[in-house]
């Protein structure tokens, strides 16, 4: 049986000091037939562990609903055939960029602002989850032949909360529930959150970028003894939508890498490889620095995060740096880099030649319609991704008032007696134009993602502070939800369908067909947001207006050789009915 503790001064491995050289890769950022690949080129570069995050909302998209956890034992598995160790981070929350940092909406809906404390209903909720995750890790400890070296608890807990209650009885769920390798916490190197996030006789770990003497010397303060570690090393960063393009220099970021080693600590490159959020499940944020309070800012779908192996799998400048770097510290010589995915032979034109109207959509695919004297939220419609359109009609006889959505998370297109009238946000409720009495009013609502990090994570979506007529709440509002799971293919299949017509909103669907399957970036050219799904398989939001992301990354095990299917979910206004794939 082999043995992975904390030592006073180095992690050890049967009685040997060793040096944790790990690479953060989610298994669900990456298509499982390529987590072969990714592996093997982070054991490339130099490392000899890998880390992942498990994200709850995906495996229970719905109270009672549990789906593929068997994925993270799959993952680990793969992770030691490759020859890995695995730093598992099982949550419950997990930041990640990732829809409302893996709490699930219904979760988070039911306990609001009781999340992430010892309150008793939310302790329970997370017990549920654990005691059906955690056989997928525990069986696979390194004491049990397996790759898993090391569990945390919680994430990033001191940014968020002080509940020393709340990690302590996450420790001993943990404890109780299997878990014989050691556990640790990871935090910011600042006084405040080490306070915050650790937990006494429990490894702490921090969290940075650059000014490892800096970061490590306030960990010493907390923690006298035991070995240092850079849990997340963030060699880069990641994209929201309407922003600019994140890049850290290459040389930059190897210079703070071999800053932490020779500090003699282990460190996990965050992240090593990043993927793709597919399917609609990419976080987001809020501005307005330490308060995490001001205007909303999405993720976009990709999750590169300029890491130095990009999202098509490919060596980049840095995994070269870091490899020299590393190779310093492997044991042996490190193996060659693994032959890159193929991409397609040439490129193609998918004509997108069936269109169904987004209100058809709805009726086919969405939940019923209901009846509420407000508007419900998303959390009470059960939506997790999607839309929802709400509707009310405006009392008369009255003149035309202006109309606004108070607390409207995240954007609204309106249409008036059938009349598209503009697009609402956030930053702008209002409608430009007044409305009159008897007039229809439908607001569809989408959700850009919800919160991963910061004081609102958990913050309801959809119009969650009224309709107001001038200064009159309008009441009476129906709403029908449209879930992204909705789109299957047995279900798109009986779709009606006419002509597709640009400019309209609604799913196109069409064909394309190639040679042989391959990596490919698909693009809208003059498209304005939605969602594609490449032969059922959903790529995730596009919005190439707002940049900076303007292709969406299809994996080659996606595609199939021969006759290709592709649907677009268009929220606003298409484009010319094409998709372009290279």
């Amino acid at each position: 049986m082999t043995e992975f503790r904390v030592g006073e001064d180095d992690f050890e491995v049967d009685g040997r000091p060793v040096r944790l050289l790990s690479g953060a890769l989610h298994y669900f950022r990456v298509h499982e037939e390529q987590w072969g690949h990714r592996l093997r080129m982070l054991k490339a570069m130099g490392l000899n562990c890998v880390e992942t995050y498990v994200p709850w909302n995906l495996h229970a998209p719905r109270a009672g609903e549990v789906r593929d956890v068997a994925a993270v034992g799959r993952f680990l598995d793969a992770a030691r055939e490759a020859g890995l160790w695995v730093i598992a981070r099982p949550g419950p929350y997990i930041c990640a960029e990732w829809e409302n940092g893996g709490l699930p909406h219904w979760v988070t809906g039911r306990v609001g602002a009781r999340l992430r404390s010892r309150d008793a209903e939310f302790l329970s909720l997370v017990e549920d989850w654990f005691r059906v995750l955690l056989p997928q890790i525990t069986e696979r400890q390194i004491d049990r032949g397996g790759p898993v070296i090391m569990v945390q608890v919680e994430n990033e807990y001191g940014s968020f909360g002080s509940d020393a209650v709340y990690l302590r009885a996450l420790a001993d769920l943990l404890l109780e529930l299997g878990v014989t390798v050691p556990l640790f916490t990871s935090d910011g190197p600042e006084d405040h959150m080490l306070t915050g996030g650790s937990v006494p006789g429990i490894l702490a770990t921090a969290n940075f970028g650059s000014q490892a003497r800096e970061g490590f010397a306030t960990l010493r303060r907390h923690r006298p003894s035991g070995p240092l570690m850079c849990m997340e090393f963030w060699c880069g960063w990641f994209d929201h939508w309407g922003a600019e393009h994140v890049v850290r220099d290459a040389g930059d970021a190897a210079d703070a890498l071999r800053e932490i080693l020779e500090c003699g600590a282990s460190v996990n490159l965050y992240m090593a490889h990043g993927g793709t959020s597919f399917g609609g499940w990419a976080g987001a944020n809020r501005g307005g620095g330490a308060l995490h309070d001001g205007v909303l800012e999405p993720d976009v779908t990709s999750y590169d995060y300029d890491a130095p192996i990009d999202e098509f799998g490919r060596p980049t400048e840095k995994f070269w740096l870091f490899r020299e770097i590393l190779g310093k510290y492997a044991e042996g010589p490190l193996p060659e880099v693994p032959e890159q995915p193929a991409g397609l032979a040439a490129p193609v034109t998918a004509e997108l030649t069936a269109f169904t109207a987004l209100d058809g959509v709805l009726e086919a695919l969405g939940g019923p319609e209901s009846r509420w004297a407000t508007p419900p939220s998303f959390e009470e419609l059960d939506v997790d991704r999607g839309l929802v359109r709400y509707a009310v009609t405006v009392p008369g006889p009255r003149g035309g008032l202006p109309l606004r959505a108070n607390g409207l998370r995240d954007l609204a297109v309106v249409e008036v007696d059938g009349e598209r009238v503009g697009v609402l946000t956030e930053a702008e409720p209002e409608l430009p134009v007044p409305v009159a009495g008897h007039a229809r009013v439908e607001l569809w609502v989408e959700s850009l993602g919800r919160v991963n990090y910061g004081p609102r994570t958990g913050e309801l979506k959809g119009l969650t502070g009224g309709l107001l007529h001038e200064r009159q709440y309008l009441h009476g509002v129906t709403a029908r939800a449209l879930r992204l799971d909705a789109f299957t293919a047995e279900a798109v299949a009986g779709l009606p369908s006419g002509e597709p017509e640009e400019g309209r909103r609604g799913l196109f669907r069409g064909g394309f067909e190639v040679t042989g399957p391959g990596d490919a970036a698909l693009e809208l050219p003059g498209w304005a947001r939605g969602f594609v799904w490449v032969n059922g398989f959903c790529l995730g939001r596009y919005w190439p207006a707002a940049g900076p992301q303007e292709s969406l990354y299809v994996p080659g095990p996606v595609l199939r050789a021969g006759a290709n299917e592709v649907w677009v979910l268009e929220t606003d206004r298409s484009g010319p009915p094409q998709v372009r794939l290279s």
